[in-house]
């Protein structure tokens, strides 16, 4: 196992209505799985959406919550993720700000304790179609989150931080970052390592593409060819068919 000054640092730039983030889990979780002993990464929350009256994707047509849905549909065509495009239609969440803070605030109990309700947060909107822009949405998925284990997670510590200013303070400072790294589109992640060049990915992408983004980086690593389903499964918990289906063909 690496030392963490000599390990890859990876910063990963998202945001819990990313739908590409999402559709990106099943080769995120494969690589961060496979390389966790020469990584170190953390999650920056990128506010994609502060509001539809300010929120104008002119790359995919999209600058109200109807012409979400249709992207969400294409997302979910090209990688086989689920996703819940209804609620766009249904009951459009009015900004991703909220949802952003909440992980924020889960951040500032552990680092595993914010990945861990990011993914029940992603899974609440992609899967199940929950507006996370609601206050009793960000509470109910802390709950589910202080269920699977109690011990990383603390819902009276979260819900007291989501209302005082703390989880804000903190989504701010990740607000700056990603204006100073001039981050321009979700899911991004940069790489970075001791006397090597620093590299970009952003976008939907392959396993292949992070693993040789870092062989370099980590020439001596030695990655096991074969991840075994119970194991990855207890590893990250939950997973999707489409998860499943990444690691056994």
């Amino acid at each position: 196992m690496h030392e963490a000054a000599d390990r890859v640092q990876i910063v990963y730039y998202t945001d819990p209505l990313c739908c590409w983030s999402w559709v990106l889990e099943p080769q995120w979780r494969k690589f961060a799985y496979l390389y966790k002993d020469f990584l170190n990464y953390r999650y920056c929350m990128g506010g994609m959406v502060p509001d539809w009256k300010h929120y104008d994707d002119t790359l995919n047509s999209v600058s109200r919550p109807a012409q979400m849905g249709p992207l969400w549909m294409q997302a979910h065509h090209i990688s086989g993720m689920p996703l819940r495009d209804r609620i766009w239609m249904e009951n459009p969440p009015a900004s991703s700000f909220r949802g952003c803070i909440a992980v924020k605030c889960a951040q500032m109990q552990s680092s595993l304790a914010a990945e861990k309700y990011l993914r029940e947060l992603r899974e609440a909107i992609m899967i199940r179609g929950w507006n996370i822009a609601q206050k009793k949405v960000l509470l109910d998925v802390a709950r589910i989150v202080a269920n699977k284990d109690p011990h990383e997670f603390d819902v009276l510590r979260f819900e007291q931080d989501l209302s005082n200013n703390q989880g804000t303070d903190n989504f701010r400072q990740d607000l700056a970052e990603i204006r100073n790294q001039n981050i321009t589109c979700f899911p991004t992640l940069t790489f970075k390592k001791r006397n090597s060049p620093g590299i970009l990915i952003y976008g939907y992408r392959s396993y292949s593409v992070m693993a040789d983004a870092i062989k370099n980086m980590i020439s001596d690593a030695v990655i096991p060819q074969n991840i075994n389903v119970q194991n990855y499964q207890m590893y990250w918990g939950s997973l999707t068919n489409r998860e499943i289906e990444e690691v056994t063909c």
